[in-house]
C-alpha cells in the first residue's frame, strides 16, 4: 500500500477514533465470513457511474470479502428507463446512485443478518466521492467522454483505478490517464475482461507458440449497432426530473437533451462515444494485440476498406464499420461489421477462431484444440476472474491483466480506425511518437476540446 493509505489503515487499527469511524467500518461479519477479514486487510471502493455495467461491476465487487463499497455516484438518481434496456441482462429494471447505494446497504444487511444496513453514501458530482480520504479505489463506469477526467483526478488523489472499456474518448486522452498513472504510481485495471478468460488466452498462446505458423491476418468481426436511430427530425424533449443533465454532459459540447443521446445510446454519439468500434471493437482488437505481441506498440499503418456514417439524425456513430490496421512485422487486423461475431487468425500454417459469445473453437489443423503449451513456451499473464485480479494487485501493487498501456494501446487503433474510415483515407502510423505521419488533418482528430470549466 502506498504511505496514506498505510497511515490510515494504522490509524483505524490503534485508535479508537478508528473504531468509531461508522459507516467507514462495518462489522466482520457483513462482509464475508465473519472474522475473516480484518479492516486493516479491505479494500474500499467507490463507484462512479451505476448504470448497467456500472452495477454489474459494483455487484461484482461486492462478492469479493475483503471489498467494502462505500459509495456510489451518478447523475442519474434512479431511472426505469435506464433498467428496460439491461432488465434481462443485470437482474433488476432500476438503475443510478440511489437504487445502487440499496444494492449495497441491501446486500451487507443480508451478510451481517441484521435486516439493516446503512452506510453507503450516494453523489451526483465524482469529485465528491475522489475526495474521501476512507476510499482506496474506484471503479470507473460512465460514458467514455469522462472516462479520462474521472481517472486523472482519481490517480492524483492516490486511488487505484479499475476503468470498464473504452479507455478513453480520444487517443490524447488514452496517453494523459497512462501518463498520470504512472505518475501517482497507482494501480489500473482497463475493462477488457477477457484478459482473464482462459479461452482466449490459450488462443493467444496458440497464435504467440507459432502453433499457426506467422501471424498473417487477423479478423475481428463486431456486430452491428444494436438500437435504432430516433428519426432524423427528432426533437428535443424535457429534462427528466431524474437526471442532472447538465453534469452528465460535463466536458461534451452542449446539446439538447433527448432520451437516445443518453443512458446507454450514448454509445452511437461521436461526442460521447465511439459507435461499436470502440464498444465492442475494443475487446477483440485487445485480444489481437495480446495474440500478436504488441501490447506496448501498435500498428504503423491504418486504411478506410468502406466504413460508412450517418448523413444526419442524432446517432453519429459509424453504421458500418470496415478498415484495416497493418503492423511493422506483417501481420494485419481486419475489423469489420457483421452478424457473426468472430475473432480469427489467420497463419501461414493454419488458422484458429471463436465467436465471441461462445466458447466452441474451430480451427484448422483440428490439434490445435488439444495443443499443449510446454513450459520452455509462451505463457501469457494468467488470470481467471477480472476484478479478484484487481483487488489482488491493490495489495501487491502489481501489475493487472490489463494495465494502463494495455488498454491505451488497444483502443488507440479503434480511435485510429474511426479516424481513417472518417477521412475515408490510408493514413501512416507511427505508435512510438503516437503522430500520423503524413496527414495534419488526421492529427487534428487526435484530441478533443472540452467544455469549460473541464479539462484534463
Amino acid at each position: 500500500m502506498n504511505g496514506k493509505r498505510i497511515d490510515r489503515r494504522m490509524f483505524l487499527k490503534t485508535t479508537a477514533a478508528g473504531a468509531l469511524a461508522f459507516p467507514m467500518i462495518v462489522r466482520s461479519s457483513a462482509l464475508g465470513k465473519a472474522g475473516t477479514v480484518a479492516p486493516s486487510e479491505r479494500v474500499t471502493m467507490g463507484f462512479i457511474g451505476v448504470g448497467g455495467m456500472g452495477t454489474n461491476n459494483m455487484r461484482a465487487f461486492l462478492a469479493q470479502p475483503d471489498v467494502q463499497v462505500l459509495a456510489v455516484c451518478d447523475p442519474v438518481r434512479a431511472s426505469e428507463e435506464y433498467g428496460h434496456w439491461y432488465k434481462k441482462g443485470w437482474n433488476g429494471a432500476w438503475f443510478g446512485r440511489e437504487p445502487a447505494a440499496r444494492i449495497v446497504e441491501d446486500d451487507y444487511a443480508h451478510k451481517a443478518g441484521s435486516g439493516q444496513y446503512k452506510g453507503c453514501a450516494a453523489y451526483v458530482d465524482f469529485r465528491d466521492l475522489i475526495a474521501r480520504d476512507d476510499i482506496d479505489a474506484v471503479c470507473i463506469a460512465t460514458p467514455d467522454h469522462w472516462h479520462a477526467i474521472c481517472a486523472i483526478q482519481a490517480a492524483a488523489a492516490g486511488k487505484d483505478i479499475y476503468c470498464e472499456k473504452p479507455m478513453t474518448l480520444t487517443i490524447a486522452e488514452g496517453r494523459a490517464v497512462a501518463e498520470a498513472v504512472r505518475q501517482y504510481h497507482v494501480v489500473f485495471q482497463t475493462g477488457t475482461q477477457r484478459r482473464s478468460s482462459q479461452l482466449y488466452r490459450f488462443i493467444c498462446e496458440v497464435v504467440r507458440n507459432g502453433r499457426i505458423g506467422k501471424l498473417q491476418r487477423a479478423l475481428v468481426a463486431i456486430g452491428p449497432n444494436n438500437k435504432q436511430a430516433p428519426p432524423s427530425d427528432w426533437k428535443p424533449m424535457p429534462v427528466p426530473e431524474w437526471l442532472d443533465y447538465e453534469m452528465w454532459l460535463g466536458p461534451a459540447p452542449w446539446a439538447p437533451y433527448h432520451k437516445d443521446r443518453c443512458l446507454y445510446t450514448f454509445r452511437f454519439g461521436a461526442d460521447y462515444s465511439g459507435g461499436q468500434t470502440t464498444n465492442l471493437g475494443a475487446h477483440g482488437i485487445d485480444i489481437v494485440q495480446w495474440a500478436n505481441g504488441t501490447d506496448d506498440t501498435g500498428p504503423v499503418e491504418i486504411e478506410d476498406l468502406g466504413g460508412e456514417f450517418p448523413t444526419d439524425g442524432l446517432f453519429t456513430t459509424a453504421t458500418k464499420v470496415h478498415f484495416r490496421a497493418r503492423y511493422a512485422n506483417g501481420a494485419e487486423l481486419v475489423c469489420r461489421t457483421q452478424e457473426d461475431e468472430i475473432y480469427r487468425f489467420e497463419g501461414t500454417e493454419g488458422w484458429i477462431q471463436v465467436p465471441t459469445y461462445s466458447d466452441e473453437i474451430t480451427c484448422q489443423p483440428e490439434s490445435l484444440k488439444t495443443t499443449v503449451i510446454g513450459p520452455d513456451e509462451i505463457h501469457l499473464y494468467e488470470s481467471n476472474d477480472h476484478h479478484r485480479n484487481f483487488v489482488d494487485c491493490i495489495k501487491t501493487r502489481g501489475q493487472t491483466a490489463a494495465p494502463v498501456e494495455v488498454g491505451h494501446r488497444s483502443v488507440t487503433i479503434c480511435h485510429l480506425g474511426n479516424i481513417a474510415m472518417q477521412l475515408k483515407s490510408k493514413l501512416r502510423w507511427d505508435p512510438v511518437a503516437e503522430l500520423f505521419t503524413d496527414s495534419h488533418e488526421a492529427n487534428t482528430l487526435l484530441s478533443r476540446a472540452m467544455r469549460s470549466p473541464w479539462h484534463l
